[in-house]
């Protein structure tokens, strides 16, 4: 595969050059103090406020004050951040955009993309994560991809010599969720480590009906399908962090991350055909066996230069990661009318993906602006095998060439940018520019057909800040992205999910454009308040469709949007009603507008959709915490019809028994009202899905901290820290 390098390479070398230009070491700070403890840019940091932090180009909210974070996933801990929307399913947007980009420190991770992201965001623990950066508008300095960036922070050792904590947590129908966490600093070494385990299981009752009109008869018939789902899931992950100071401007890190899922699926699913006078014409009975196996594995290791000028420092990084994901999944289908033979299929699936990159970041000051640059180099090599084998029982199973495949996948990414940010009396302006070459090819070797889809594109973003006292300020931002498929949405080859349903990707999908502007007003006080007025237009945006394809049968494949565009007003209030209530709020009235597409609505289709989130913190004795979370998500359009709102309440109590021990008791989804409904409406395809979850959890958790040095609750730090430097 062409893997062009000197497009970044170039760029590079004036960030290296001025590197080696820099006068001699002076001081530095040890890991102990360095980890966690230095503020971003312009971060503010507040004591009446501490939940929520701003920068020119992010804002940052620390999930310390969320009970709901301390024994659920990240998935329910997104739910609370204002713009972050999360469904039952564990499907992210932002603003009602789904095309997100999600990194862990600043790096991108096979975890968080393609299909398994919303399964990982469902599974990992919450209590890694410190705070989330929320870019609605994000400047050059960060990748591109995606309408915004999520970016998870993890948690990092702190205080002198061991430390540590574990938690434990059990749930009705068998859950549990155990974590150990654990650090040690010195003057020159910082080391943090943590281990989770989760067993969960859940019941999944789908029921889905579709009525299909036939263009060359005129006339309509119907699909009605219940498919009632029991699921298991084991999840485990483990990571190792090592900060070493070789002298007192020179530091190496290390870090190791794996994750192991153990997923099976099962359960039967009743369909039934009839035709326009009403008559039924065929009915079966599918039961499906579904198992996943999923490992991954990640290694970066950083180096880290500072230099004698306040603020300059240059960071080289190499990172690799392995995923191999096998799944296996299962069908016996029974004929009830027109009676006939039972028939078995199965399908061995194994994805593999390899990811490589190697990134660079300097920053230095110029008076009194900054100025930084870098580069990104990132390498993927991926295969998906499919053997697909069909019989009329499971002993005389054949290789089915129709449901067999290889699909390979490559891409070369080289990116560079530059920021350049002045202040120019109370105005701040902060400048961008990321380039980028992108080199794709796709082998569809089964078909024996060959992709290429390269492309070199820069994008320009603008942040501007206006003070206009100690307390207030205006902001306004500018942003070119791009939103690229996952590499199953370019593989045509299509993949059996039940008599009725096969998906197949798209190799002619094009990159999602989108143009966002943002203008934003900020009060700081006895209260916080955030304000911003957004606009969003996209070009190419890609998204699921659904094709009759004769037969009774449907193909689900994705295509691209030709236009949309989405604006709103999003507010934000966090603060106290008393010294013991304190409040967290946010909403979003938003507006979405569709254009005309072949599959969808021969019309223009447009949809306000407010959403938001309260939380409210009864601090009703200084070792009793009350909190009730609730949450609307918003209407959002599709190509050929919308999903409807959705909503929930969450209940949590803490009991501090003394300075190490504390209990947990929490109640998720309180109405058991969170659910998912699909509305596909076309000139000849209606269909309404509704997928119910047992969302309802009750859990009772003990978290025990444990070490010398300052005794620290990881779990109820209400200020989280100042946001560590990237």
């Amino acid at each position: 595969m062409r893997k062009r390098i000197l497009f970044a390479a170039v760029a590079a070398v004036p960030s290296l050059a001025l590197a080696q230009q820099a006068p001699s070491p002076a001081p530095t700070e040890t890991p102990a103090q360095k980890s966690g403890e230095t503020a971003v840019g312009e971060v503010v940091v507040t004591a009446e406020t501490p939940q929520v932090q701003t920068s020119i180009d992010r804002r940052s909210y620390s999930l310390g004050a969320d009970l709901q974070a301390q024994t659920g996933s990240i998935g329910d801990a997104l739910r609370n951040v204002p713009s972050v929307e999360v469904d039952v399913q564990g499907n992210v947007s932002l603003r009602g955009d789904s095309n997100v980009t999600i990194l862990v420190d600043g790096k991108p991770s096979t975890m968080f993309e393609g299909e398994s992201r919303a399964s990982s965001l469902q599974s990992m623990p919450a209590n890694q994560i410190e705070r989330v950066e929320v870019m609605t508008n994000p400047s050059a300095e960060f990748r591109n991809d995606g309408s915004g960036v999520i970016n998870l922070i993890t948690k990092k050792s702190r205080g002198a010599g061991r430390t540590g904590s574990a938690r434990v947590t059990v749930a009705n129908e068998g859950r549990v969720n155990a974590s150990l966490n654990g650090g040690y600093n010195s003057p020159r070494l910082s080391v943090t480590a943590d281990l989770n385990i989760r067993q969960d299981s859940q019941k999944q009752l789908t029921t889905d009906e579709r009525q299909r009109l036939h263009l060359t008869s005129g006339e309509a018939s119907s699909v009605a399908q219940v498919q009632d789902l029991n699921s298991n899931l084991d999840f485990d992950t483990a990571r190792v962090a090592v900060d070493y100071d070789l002298d007192r401007k020179t530091r190496l890190s290390a870090e190791l991350r794996a994750m192991y899922v153990d997923l099976t699926v099962g359960g039967p699913s009743q369909v039934t055909q009839t035709n326009a006078a009403g008559g039924l014409t065929s009915a079966f009975q599918r039961d499906l066996d579904l198992h996943q196996i999923r490992a991954n594995g990640s290694g970066t290791f950083t180096f880290k230069r500072t230099f004698d000028q306040a603020g300059e420092e240059l960071t080289l990084s190499a990172a690799y990661e392995a995923t191999n994901d096998d799944r296996v999944r299962a069908g016996r289908t029974l004929s009830f009318i027109p009676i006939g033979p039972d028939a078995y299929d199965r399908q061995e699936l194994t994805f593999d993906y390899r990811r490589t990159q190697l990134k660079g970041d300097y920053v230095r000051p110029i008076g009194a602006a900054t100025l930084k640059t870098g580069f990104d180099l990132q390498f993927d090599d991926n295969s998906y095998r499919n053997l697909g084998l069909r019989g009329g029982s499971r002993a005389a199973l054949a290789e089915d060439a129709s449901l067999s495949n290889l699909f390979l996948f490559e891409q070369s990414m080289a990116q560079a940018y530059v920021t350049y940010e002045q202040r120019f009396g109370d105005l701040s302006v902060l400048a961008g520019v990321r380039g980028e070459d992108v080199q794709i090819d796709l082998d569809q070797a089964t078909q024996s057909q060959q992709f290429e889809n390269d492309y070199r594109r820069l994008y320009p973003s603008l942040h501007l800040g206006w003070k206009l006292d100690d307390d207030r300020k205006l902001t306004a931002s500018y942003s070119e992205r791009v939103q690229r498929p996952n590499p199953l949405q370019f593989n045509s080859f299509p993949v059996l999910l039940d008599p009725l349903n096969l998906r197949a990707g798209n190799p002619d999908l094009k990159p999602q454009q989108t143009r966002a502007f943002e203008f934003g007003y900020e009060r700081r006080g006895p209260a916080t308040f955030l304000a911003t007025l957004y606009y969003r237009r996209t070009e190419n945006g890609f998204a699921d469709v659904v094709r009759d394809i004769g037969g009774g049968r449907f193909l689900t494949t994705s295509a691209n949007i030709t236009e949309s565009r989405a604006a709103g007003l999003e507010l934000v209030l966090n603060g106290k009603l008393n010294p013991k209530l304190s409040y967290n709020v946010s909403t979003n009235f938003g507006w979405t507008e569709i254009e005309p597409q072949p599959l969808g609505s021969p019309e223009t289709r447009s949809a306000f959709t407010p959403s938001g989130r309260a939380s409210l913190s009864w601090q009703i004795t200084p070792d009793d915490l009350l909190q009730v979370n609730a949450f609307v998500n918003a209407k959002q359009l599709t190509p050929q019809g919308y999903l409807e709102p959705s909503a929930a309440i969450d209940l949590g109590y803490r009991r501090k028994l003394n300075d190490r021990v504390s209990l947990i008791f929490q109640v998720q989804d309180l109405a058991h009202s969170f659910r998912l409904k699909q509305v596909i409406d076309t000139p000849t395809l209606k269909a309404r899905t509704e997928n119910k979850f047992d969302t309802r959890q009750v859990r009772a958790g003990v978290i025990w901290t444990f070490g010398g040095g300052k005794v620290r609750d990881p779990g109820f730090d209400f200020g989280g820290g100042p946001a560590p430097s990237q």
